[in-house]
């Protein structure tokens, strides 16, 4: 990440909001950003931590594990932050109840052009376990934990590679309650080869973190909020393998199942008209 990663550290430490520890994990990189990282060698706030490659789970832990402060950010290396993200965000801890604040996303390209999206998912605050069930709606990146979640609730669970987010939330939600600031305070990068296209393996993991998740903590949940979640992992992973590789069986199993969970899905129902028109 040696092309992206002086912005994503620069608009740390050019945050308004100037208590701040800034510490690079650099997980077994191959090219020259224990190099680039001299730059920074004079400067107190950064602490650059080199070890083998052992994961992202892993590397987000050992972040976690020698933040100093009270609260915890986030900021993959390809990405970058709104100067004035922790000015923003940091004041909706005055409820001692939120354990975690996270705000909206703005693009850019490889080359840092500048555009937005559709907000793809409703935003919810408060307690929030059922809907997040049904959709990690939290940008990872947004994301401004207290480090008392951690330390109640732990850190990433290292046996999962991908969606290590979403399990992270869903442990939360049980204790802690969700804010949100509307305002777009984390740029994120979209550029070829990037881990979040690897579709296949996020809906491989969502699978097991779900499972995990409801096999540990069932009883806190609703039934009826335990099927639709399943009905929706179905009928969202049946829909993502028609569009990316235009199968028909694969993705008419999952929807049929899906649907026979809720019949009232109605993203279920166009998706299953659209593969059945397709392939006729």
């Amino acid at each position: 990440m040696e092309q992206y990663l002086s912005t994503a550290i620069d608009s740390l430490l050019e945050q308004t909001w100037e208590n701040i520890e800034i510490i690079v994990i650099d997980d077994g990189s191959t090219d020259n950003t224990s190099a680039m990282m001299e730059a920074y060698n004079s400067n107190e706030k950064v602490n650059y931590i080199r070890t083998e490659n052992r994961g992202q789970p892993k590397a987000k832990n050992l972040g976690v594990k020698e933040a100093k402060g009270d609260f915890i950010g986030f900021c993959d290396a390809d990405d970058f932050w709104s100067i004035d993200k922790l000015e923003k965000q940091m004041p909706l801890f005055a409820n001692e109840k939120v354990g975690i604040v996270y705000s909206e996303v703005s693009y850019v390209d490889e080359n840092g052009n500048h555009y937005d999206k559709a907000v793809p998912y409703e935003r919810h605050i408060g307690k929030v376990t059922e809907q997040l069930l049904l959709k990690n709606f939290v940008p990872f990146g947004t994301s401004v934990i207290r480090k008392e979640c951690v330390e109640q609730d732990g850190a990433f669970d290292e046996q999962f590679k991908m969606g290590i987010d979403w399990d992270l939330w869903l442990r939360y939600s049980l204790n802690w309650e969700f804010s949100y600031c509307p305002d777009k305070t984390y740029i994120y990068r979209e550029w070829p080869g990037q881990m979040s296209k690897n579709y296949k393996g996020r809906y491989d993991f969502a699978f097991k973190i779900l499972a995990h998740f409801l096999n540990k903590y069932n009883h806190n949940i609703p039934k009826k909020s335990i099927k639709l979640a399943w009905s929706d992992m179905y009928i969202s992973r049946g829909m993502a393998y028609a569009k990316a590789e235009g199968l028909f069986i694969y993705p008419l199993k999952d929807l049929l199942k899906g649907l026979s969970m809720n019949i009232f899905d109605y993203d279920g129902w166009v998706a299953l008209a659209r593969l059945l028109v397709r392939r006729s």
